[in-house]
């Protein structure tokens, strides 16, 4: 069931953080803000940081770093992400994903036979890249934070020293993360003791974020930076003091496309998501006769949403991959020509056939959460460890897990990694590299003003269920809560013929008819198809919406109102 339950923690602890949230932050003007969070707590910081004077980046910053506390399985210091953000009028993508390591090679996952080996790329040291979140909010903050940065990391500070309680399906994911690394990780030794319904403190984790409040620069050169190192070391992996060094946040243009009145940004390469986004958008307006009057997840919404999502995923094995490292044709990717002769070869009745769905230019998890703040700011971030609690390996005496997204590259051209997916040599690994990504934060704007501010975790489903959820809204015209929460589908090569759904029943009807046309239909093999979280403005008001999938938390809300908040006004300290 959808939570909307308030932060829950003991009166001492509440009572700590409202405490912290009135030194820090004095209030101003009333004015109407929103955030979407994947729990409660995130959303009773984010929401207190707007109320008591902050902006989205400010709310973002703390909230991110709450989900480090509360949401270990996907919140986090050792991992990555990106972060969309349209602050007083200007689009910015900030790219934190995480870099391979300077020892990595390409072949670093394969045996002598050529074949990549069993887990290597998922559990253990060797499956981390350089961590990148901590060096992309300090970012963040440097250029829009307008709050100290050091006040904003003290709710997190708190709950992670006095404890949070522990959501049943938290518990649930720690016990078989335990199971799945008994013997090959110290995972168990750190969060054993999350059990449901129970406090749970982390007094090493309290410490490594005092000194990342501190300085952040500690985690990159200071005694943090060495405990990633000795703990890298312990487990076989390879990230090295210069790594953490030499490790940057990168801002980039974010991808603009013009869709149905609306200017659509999102996210660009190392992203495969905003590029395959735009493409599902523009070749769905281009083939909308194959569309006229099918009703929603129909047997043919689902095959021709099938038709799109193939042609989309044959593009982003063959041409994308780390911009920096390898030429990336997004022009061609998005001309509108290619957009439609690529809608033109749509098969409304049956599969199509390898020759029409091939590379068409010639020679779980994750989180997100959405802000919109009272003068119109928002912020889209998306951040990963990759699958649950990373690759397993804590770093002692820090508290944190560290990622697995090393396999987020092509271990193997054509070999597909957990998420099913394949690659090409553009995504193979070399150092400094970043691994290609699905993660795709996204913002509407109307007339310069913010529209929709959405993204989702969901590894390669995270741009199609993102997709799904737009057509609901404009397609047909669906309340946003409503538009979240129904039934999504999933289709990707290399398997031509099967059908992803939601862990939920559907339909033997639609079943029944997608087998006839020569499916294959099951549920998705890693769990629900996302866990969107979008905040959308239009004439009748601000809305908000947490995917009932999740445990997440949606609040739309009175509050303080200020300039727009995008200059800095204190330093870090």
């Amino acid at each position: 069931m959808l939570s909307r339950k308030p932060l829950e923690t003991s009166p001492r602890l509440r009572g700590l953080v409202l405490l912290l949230l009135i030194c820090c932050f004095p209030g101003a003007r009333a004015g109407t803000a929103a955030v979407a969070m994947p729990d409660s707590y995130s959303a009773a910081v984010a929401q207190d940081v707007i109320a008591s004077g902050g902006n989205a980046v400010d709310a973002a910053v703390a909230a991110a770093l709450v989900l480090a506390v509360t949401y270990p399985e996907a919140g986090n210091i050792g991992g990555g992400g990106f972060m969309l953000s349209y602050m007083g009028g200007e689009a910015a993508f900030l790219d934190f994903r995480e870099r391979a390591p300077l020892a990595a090679t390409r072949d670093m996952y394969l045996d002598e036979a050529g074949n990549v080996i069993e887990d290597k790329t998922l559990t253990g040291g060797l499956a981390s890249g350089v961590p990148g979140t901590v060096r992309g909010l300090q970012e963040a903050h440097k250029r829009y934070g307008t709050l100290p940065w050091s006040q904003l990391i003290q709710p997190a500070i708190a709950l992670a020293q006095e404890g949070f309680l522990v959501d049943s399906r938290l518990a649930a994911m720690a016990r078989a993360k335990i199971a799945e690394t008994a013997g090959q990780t110290n995972f168990a030794e750190h969060f054993a003791g999350l059990a449901a319904s129970r406090s749970f403190a982390q007094p090493r984790l309290a410490r490594t974020l005092r000194r990342i409040a501190a300085d952040p620069e500690d985690f990159y050169r200071g005694e943090i930076a060495g405990q990633i190192v000795a703990q890298m070391q312990a487990s076989g992996g390879i990230i090295t003091a210069r790594d953490l060094a030499d490790y940057r946040a990168v801002w980039r243009t974010p991808l603009q496309y013009y869709w149905r009145g609306y200017q659509v940004l999102t996210a660009p390469p190392p992203s495969s998501g905003g590029v395959a986004l735009l493409q599902l958008l523009g070749i769905t307006d281009f083939a909308g006769a194959l569309f006229r009057n099918v009703p929603h997840n129909s047997p043919r919404y689902i095959h021709l949403m099938a038709e799109l999502e193939k042609r989309v995923f044959a593009d982003r094995a063959e041409y994308l991959g780390d911009a920096d490292y390898v030429d990336v044709p997004l022009g061609k990717l998005l001309d509108p020509r290619y957009l439609q002769g690529r809608a033109q070869t749509l098969n409304p009745a049956a599969i199509s056939g390898a020759a029409d769905t091939a590379p068409g230019l010639e020679s779980h998890q994750t989180t997100h959460f959405s802000i919109l703040d009272p003068a119109g700011n928002a912020v889209a971030l998306t951040y990963t460890l990759n699958w649950e609690f990373g690759s397993g390996v804590v770093v002692s005496g820090a508290g944190f897990l560290m990622n697995n997204e090393m396999d987020d590259f092509s271990a193997k051209a054509g070999a597909p990694n957990k998420f099913g997916v394949v690659g090409s040599d553009r995504n193979a690994i070399e150092p400094g590299k970043r691994m290609l990504s699905s993660m795709t934060p996204t913002i509407f704007l109307e007339n310069s003003d913010t529209a929709l501010v959405i993204g989702t975790p969901g590894g390669s489903t995270i741009f199609t269920s993102i997709f799904q959820v737009i057509l609901n809204l404009y397609e047909y015209r669906m309340p946003l809560q409503q538009a979240v929460d129904a039934t999504r589908f999933h289709h990707q090569l290399p398997d031509a013929t099967l059908i992803r759904h939601d862990q939920r029943t559907i339909p033997e009807a639609t079943a029944t008819d997608l087998r006839a046309i020569g499916y294959a239909v099951e549920a998705n093999s890693w769990g629900d198809l996302g866990d969107v979280q979008a905040i959308q403005r239009n004439g009748s008001g601000i809305l908000a919406a947490s995917d009932a999938r999740g445990r997440g938390v949606s609040r739309v809300f009175e509050t303080a109102t200020h300039e727009l908040g995008t200059q800095k006004k204190s330093s870090v300290k």
